[in-house]
């Protein structure tokens, strides 16, 4: 696996919650950052501090995204009609790589990002191997014939620690997804409380 993959629990440990709401999260063990400070006394946080933190959270739940990638997929989320917090979520959730993870075709949204890069996803029967292509409304992704008995697919649709949500109706016989439609905020099945309405004013003040 990549080397973000094992970065994922430093940042569960960074920001002090299992984000992923992962039986092995470091958190459910130990509360305090990493490092050798970790350990001292949680200072309240700024209102930038607490604007910060949401950003990094959210961006760190799809992937640990870049801060260009993010800020350009926030730039789109202002540009469209509507609520931009709501906008945000929409966007981040139509990711294919977010669409495979939601589906249970792998146990994490890094495997997702992986399992997308080396040619395992189809796109209405087309291969697409670029995790930020951007799904649309009755799109059906589907894992690749060659591909549907990989250990990692095999253990993923076993987790009973999430459920596929209601805006992707998913096939595990035939490990395909139809991505019904765009979820808000309160659709997504986000293990922690996600806030983007401080990612907004992030971005407003910087």
């Amino acid at each position: 696996m990549t080397k973000r993959t094992s970065a994922k629990y430093k940042i569960d440990r960074r920001m002090g919650e299992n984000i992923w709401g992962r039986p092995k999260s470091p958190v459910n063990r130990r509360e305090y950052g990493p490092g050798q400070h970790g350990q001292r006394r949680k200072a309240k946080l700024s209102d930038f501090g607490l604007q910060l933190r949401a950003k990094q959270k959210l961006k760190g739940y799809y992937g640990d995204l870049t801060e260009k990638q993010f800020r350009r997929i926030f730039a789109e989320a202002e540009r469209v009609r509507g609520d931009t917090g709501e906008n945000l979520i929409g966007l981040l959730e139509r990711r294919l790589d977010a669409v495979v993870y939601r589906a249970k075709f792998v146990p994490t949204v890094f495997a997702a990002r992986q399992f997308v890069n080396h040619g395992h996803v189809l796109v209405n029967g087309q291969r697409v191997n670029i995790p930020s292509y951007r799904v649309k409304e009755g799109d059906v992704v589907e894992v690749r014939e060659k591909s549907k008995q990989m250990a990692l697919v095999l253990e993923a649709v076993g987790l009973a620690e999430r459920d596929v949500p209601d805006y992707i109706e998913a096939d595990h016989s035939k490990m395909t997804a139809t991505f019904v439609r765009t979820p808000g905020l309160s659709d997504v099945p986000y293990a922690v409380q996600m806030e983007p309405n401080l990612v907004i004013e992030y971005y407003a003040q910087n």
